[in-house]
């Protein structure tokens, strides 16, 4: 019978300096996750993804950090090279990567555009098709989107619209990788309270969405708490082994304005 349990796994995080990244690196390894590669984007970060090693490091599992972008099929695949060649093949890839932006479809630029698609479409694709290549059989392969996918909303079509295509990723990929045993899933949280969100909201916006939800008064924001999104990854990639094709939306179904 395999193993589904996360003790003695090997993870790959994209996106796992900081912020729910860096949340779940630390509680796999409070898991017992044998090992777990740190990927982070930029300068901006490394100091982030160097606290987060040393936090895996102290909870018992050996951990790297790796810096990326994501943006490339190149870097991607050199990405998953340089894990592999630290600690063996992965078998949990989980990608949080991602950005958002908030802005009317008539007045978003080109490059503006262009970007969101690099980052959230293409980076989640290249992700996907490098996990389907270097994953144990039996892995899981788990890809943050957003709630916003079943939102009937206005101003976030750069960043609903270019995170969309990844349900469908996903659900090829279970189709292709599942004669392998791998599960692919994705999940949708709403609102989060990190910086990626506050980053784009107005104050009047962030107070909005603080009472938004009908789980609202449940959290400590208002907005989804990263910790409560933990224990759903980690069923994913675990207990939640039969889950495939799948996207879960947590605190999904608000409208925004």
């Amino acid at each position: 019978m395999v193993d589904h349990s996360i003790k003695g796994k090997t993870v790959l995080i994209a996106g796992g300096a900081k912020n729910l990244g860096g949340l779940i690196a630390r509680d796999l390894a409070a898991h017992g996750a044998k090992a777990i590669a740190i990927h982070y984007n930029s300068a901006a970060t490394e100091a982030d993804a160097r606290a987060t090693v040393a936090a895996v490091q102290a909870a018992g599992a050996a951990a790297a950090a790796f810096r990326a972008d994501m943006t490339t099929a190149g870097a991607v695949e050199t990405l998953f090279a340089d894990a592999v060649a630290a600690f063996g093949r992965p078998d949990i890839a989980i990608n949080t990567v991602g950005k958002v932006l908030k802005k009317p479809i008539v007045e978003t630029t080109e490059a503006e555009y262009d970007a969101m698609s690099a980052i959230n479409s293409k980076s989640a694709f290249f992700f996907i098709r490098e996990a389907g290549r270097h994953l144990n059989d039996g892995g899981k392969i788990c890809t943050l989107v957003t709630s916003l996918l079943g939102a009937f909303t206005p101003f976030y079509a750069s960043y609903a619209g270019m995170k969309a295509p990844v349900e469908h990723f996903t659900r090829a990929a279970a189709k292709e990788f599942g004669d392998r045993g791998i599960s692919v899933t994705a999940i949708g949280p709403g609102p989060m309270d990190t910086p990626f969100f506050y980053g784009q909201e107005t104050p009047e916006a962030q107070a909005y969405h603080k009472t938004a939800a009908a789980l609202s008064k449940l959290s400590k924001t208002g907005l989804t708490d990263i910790e409560d999104i933990v224990p759903y990854i980690r069923f994913m990639v675990s207990d939640g082994w039969w889950m495939t094709g799948q996207t879960i939306l947590v605190n999904g179904g608000y409208t925004t304005k």
